[in-house]
């Protein structure tokens, strides 16, 4: 029986799938859904540069028939997903948020993470807002939709944003300084940054070669997991019955701190409400032990270093040969540029052969307090508005890409797996989240303890974002063109 539309996009991706199998409702129902949340919900929000309503449910179409026929190719079949604006999508430009790519041809092919989701059997609906070529944190002009006057975070915003009000039910995010994990904190999602070269990038429009890393965003940690799996594997994910649930206690969780460096300029009620989830875990069960990381501040300006000198040289070419085209890039990031161009060569090696020894680093801290996660705050502040974007209430004045990039990039130099993760609100109604850093190649035991903090910590089970709050007067998403 078909269940409200509303109802439907509160489920997770697992939910809707059973109820596929179950035929409580269908791919095309569900696409439908989505589709009408999205129509509600733009251009407030500023989510999407790109909906195609008959691409999308001529997917679900196809899904369906497939599943009625016994064909199941994974939990994500027939699940409606974004696709960030830097990722190729065969038929679409690939304009990664920049008015210099407004004359981009159509792509002739997926990006090899997007085949592998096409080939899982989902729904691709459209793409998701970027920051200009991935290179930043507000990610305009897309909106927050816990608080339409302020930022979703980038450079995954649009991604964060969409699956935070329900217009899809997960979406492609890249994060090189933090882009998965900062809208996911700001928009009240989760995000997973894999460990470096997890997944490939091919197809994927390039910000810093030695840093990109690509990954989900999506509502809660399972739905997160299993897009993962679907990822890594191609497509394949397995039966949805195989990827069940966590597999270990809480009690059984070591769980290290490290507040020196991620705990020196918060948000007031940001700190309290780290600091009170990390008490409710121990409070639990879990064991937490202090965990300090003497490299976090240097392990972040290793790689600052090293994206401001990939970055220019990514765009050098354009900068030289098109000058009229690099004429219409962002002033911000033709100053980003500039600036990258400016490095040397001497001091980016230097960089390179420093973040071997923050991986190491790292690796020892892990193994010296013998701890599971190494858990501390996202961001230092909740959403910011969108007309001032300086942080003036941590401590540290600090314009809002150098703040909320400040505890998110240290883990873009090790390169280890992280998860991001909401854990309450603040007065204003605005998400606070946490990250969970891991062990590279240990994905499996991260989810399983992501899991046990999301279920300590309930979320989900209150809060969501007032959907009414994003919509407008009529209004639709870009059309096709």
């Amino acid at each position: 029986m078909m269940s409200s539309g509303g109802a439907l996009l509160s489920s997770s991706i697992r939910e809707i799938g059973v109820g596929y199998r179950a035929r409580s409702w269908s791919p095309v129902d569900v696409t439908r859904a989505v589709l009408s949340r999205i129509e509600i919900t733009e251009p407030s929000l500023h989510a999407w540069v790109r909906v195609d309503s008959e691409r999308a449910l001529a997917s679900a179409a196809k899904a369906e028939r497939e599943i009625e026929a016994g064909t199941d190719r994974g939990p994500l079949h027939g699940i409606p997903v974004g696709i960030k604006d830097i990722f190729d999508v065969a038929g679409w430009p690939t304009r990664c948020g920049s008015a210099s790519l407004d004359d981009a041809p159509p792509a002739v092919a997926n990006s090899q993470s997007v085949q592998a989701l096409i080939d899982g059997g989902a729904t691709i609906l459209g793409k998701t807002t970027t920051q200009e070529f991935a290179a930043g944190t507000i990610s305009p002009p897309a909106r927050n939709p816990w608080h339409p006057q302020r930022i979703p975070g980038g450079s995954s915003g649009g991604s964060a944003a969409a699956v935070a009000v329900g217009a899809c039910f997960g979406a492609m995010g890249s994060d090189t300084g933090g882009s998965i994990r900062i809208p996911a904190a700001a928009c009240g999602v989760t995000g997973f940054k894999p460990a470096f070269g997890q997944l490939g990038v091919d197809g994927v429009f390039p910000l810093s070669w030695s840093l990109d890393t690509i990954g989900p965003i999506a509502r809660t940690v399972d739905d997160t997991r299993l897009m993962w799996s679907a990822l890594r594997n191609r497509g394949s994910a397995g039966p949805l019955e195989d990827l069940d649930g966590a597999a270990v206690d809480l009690r059984h969780l070591r769980i290290g701190v490290s507040r020196a460096y991620f705990f020196d300029a918060l948000q007031p009620e940001v700190r309290s409400s780290v600091c009170g989830a990390i008490d409710k875990l121990s409070a639990l069960g879990a064991t937490v032990v202090d965990a300090p990381w003497p490299d976090a501040a240097a392990a972040r300006a290793c790689a600052f270093l090293i994206n401001r000198v990939e970055t220019a040289a990514v765009h050098e070419p354009v900068a030289v040969e098109e000058p009229d085209r690099f004429a219409r890039y962002g002033a911000d990031l033709r100053l980003r540029v500039a600036a990258g161009r400016g490095i040397s060569a001497t001091l980016y090696l230097k960089a390179m052969r420093a973040r071997a020894g923050f991986k190491d680093s790292i690796a020892r801290l892990f193994a010296e307090h013998q701890i599971d996660i190494l858990l501390v705050p996202s961001l230092p502040t909740t959403a910011i508005s969108a007309d001032r974007l300086v942080v003036t209430d941590t401590g540290v004045d600090e314009s809002v890409g150098v703040a909320w990039t400040r505890l998110t990039m240290p883990f873009n130099a090790t390169g280890q797996p992280v998860i991001a993760l909401p854990c309450s609100l603040d007065r204003d109604h605005l998400p606070i989240g946490i990250q969970l850093a891991g062990i590279p190649g240990q994905e499996r035991a991260l989810f399983e303890a992501a899991a046990l903090v999301e279920g300590a910590l309930a979320f989900h089970t209150t809060n969501e974002p007032p959907v009414r709050s994003v919509t407008s007067n009529g209004g639709h998403p870009k059309a096709d063109s």
